[in-house]
């Protein structure tokens, strides 16, 4: 589930038990060119169940259209018919002005919530994993008290409350994370111990704000917000309209280039940073593009690289995406070499990649060029799955690909280059040199061997050894990525799951009365 497309409704939860751990640490229609022409507001439309919402985070007007907001602002959202861009109006209070600043226009949906929802509350984290929560958590501007309460992973349809707390360790003094499981019965409540119970979580806050009452520690602040979640698209107009002006975008900075172009930051509308390719003529069929731009434009997940829009009525051709600014995850690991990035980092980068991974294949996707180079790293830690030049939709489980296609042997599945016939099976096996990538902080695989004679060594059984560095555990995943019969590989889901619950394997969960259990 992905909190930030609905964020109008409560779940029902059941709890049985409170717990806790320690943890140190499409194209839609024919493209046409922007004419520049204001779009007229539609007609008002309210929402069937909620039409009043809060602002989660700041967002800064990009287009004359847009309505400008702060965190905290209030909302009447008067049309909901497009999924990513909502129509409102902005509630001040009583006496409040804002001088110059319009009070009707276009916001991102995922950038609001219903008021008086859950999703409202600045201490609900929605859907984040434990990891994520434990990491969010542990950043410096978070001090001891710092909490959120997130949807349980364990359990779906539940909750769970971490906080941050100081505890000894040896001779020194740091902080962790320790998550309690929220218990919930229909008739009664929500309650870490029955003799507090509570009908909602607001008054379960409050609560444990005013007194620890068996906690670790008294709540004090919600764990700040550091990740703003993108937009799905530049502006409204670009939702479904997304061949832009190329006049519309000035290159900043060259990101970089390659065998079909270059990469650049650049400007939108002189307001929004985006990243821009640049494809050099010939390079690429125009129609081919636009039906592999389409592939693009229509996933949508947080790990995956956003599609914005596409300039092709002249060369070159650009691509419009979501600006990571700490470019591929093979540069960014070879610039380290272990100064920062470790292996709780590291199981952190498989994890979200495995994330991204996961949704193509539950959307019968592949993307046959699975590689650090094609795992793009932004702001706070975040890392997404890049370039679906070569993405297609499986057929019957199986997309085979043109004779004159150049694969990248040393990451491509033995019966991929053999029949040059891909699947996600053959994706899973990327991800396993993915991995020794990741572990090896950028090393090439098969160091020392040419393409052919990584096809012999595979046919004879060969595998890549395990990395001096390397924890058996995370070899095991290796080597099942690298199953020589695709069906036995494991699956994405799979592996999201292994690499989330890497380092909890011997975890004990403590109630507030004490009691044990292993998870």
């Amino acid at each position: 589930m992905i909190l930030w497309l609905v964020l109008l409704v409560f779940k029902s939860k059941n709890e049985e038990g409170i717990k806790t751990y320690d943890f140190y640490c499409t194209v839609r229609g024919f493209l046409k060119a922007d004419t520049g022409i204001p779009l007229p507001p539609p007609r008002e439309q309210k929402p069937k169940n909620h039409h009043k919402f809060v602002a989660l985070f700041d967002y800064q007007g990009r287009t004359k259209e847009d309505l400008s907001f702060r965190a905290g602002d209030k909302l009447e959202v008067l049309d909901t018919s497009q999924e990513g861009w909502w129509y409102a109006s902005l509630l001040l209070d009583s006496g409040s002005t804002r001088p110059g600043q319009k009070l009707r226009g276009y916001i991102p949906a995922n950038y609001v919530a219903a008021d008086e929802s859950i999703e409202a509350e600045a201490w609900f984290f929605g859907s984040v994993t434990r990891a994520d929560a434990e990491k969010q958590l542990l950043c410096p501007e978070n001090q001891a008290g710092a909490f959120l309460i997130r949807e349980s992973e364990s359990q779906k349809g539940e909750f769970s409350l971490s906080g941050i707390t100081w505890k000894q360790s040896r001779y020194i003094w740091q902080l962790f994370v320790k998550h309690y499981r929220i218990r919930q019965e229909a008739e009664e409540g929500f309650f870490l111990s029955k003799k507090n119970i509570f009908k909602t979580l607001n008054p379960f806050v409050d609560h444990y704000t005013n007194n620890s009452d068996g906690l670790c520690v008294k709540l004090t602040k919600p764990c700040i917000k550091k990740k703003v979640p993108a937009p799905f698209d530049l502006s409204y107009k670009t939702a479904d309209q997304w061949e832009i002006d190329r006049n519309s975008l000035k290159l900043l900075k060259k990101l970089g280039s390659g065998q079909f172009g270059e990469v650049w930051e650049g400007l939108w509308n002189n307001t929004t940073p985006v990243a821009i390719k640049t494809l050099k003529p010939g390079s690429m069929d125009p129609k081919d593009f636009l039906r592999e731009a389409q592939i693009m434009k229509n996933l949508r997940h947080p790990k995956l690289i956003q599609l914005y829009a596409v300039c092709t009525l002249e060369d070159p051709i650009y691509i419009i995406t979501e600006l990571m600014r700490h470019g591929s995850l093979l540069e960014y690991l070879q610039n380290d070499a272990g100064s920062q990035v470790h292996l709780p980092e590291q199981i952190d980068m498989a994890a979200q990649v495995a994330s991204g991974m996961a949704y193509l294949e539950s959307q019968n996707y592949i993307h046959r060029d699975l590689a650090a180079r094609n795992v793009l790293v932004g702001e706070h830690n975040v890392y997404k799955v890049a370039d679906f030049g070569l993405a297609r939709l499986e057929n019957e489980n199986v997309y085979e690909a043109k004779h004159e296609t150049k694969l990248p042997v040393k990451w491509t599945a033995p019966e991929a280059i053999r029949s040059n016939k891909f699947s996600i099976k053959s994706d899973v096996w990327s991800f396993g040199i993915l991995l020794f990538e990741i572990i090896t902080y950028g090393k090439m695989p098969y160091s020392g061997m040419m393409g052919y004679q990584v096809i012999q060594k595979l046919d004879k059984g060969y595998r890549i050894p395990q990395p001096a560095n390397c924890p058996n555990k995370l070899y095991n995943i290796m080597l099942e990525c690298w199953s020589a019969e695709p069906k036995v590989r494991p699956t994405f889901e799979t592996l999201h799951w292994e690499l989330e619950d890497y380092d909890m394997d011997s975890t004990c969960y403590t109630d507030t009365e004490g009691n044990q259990t292993i998870s």
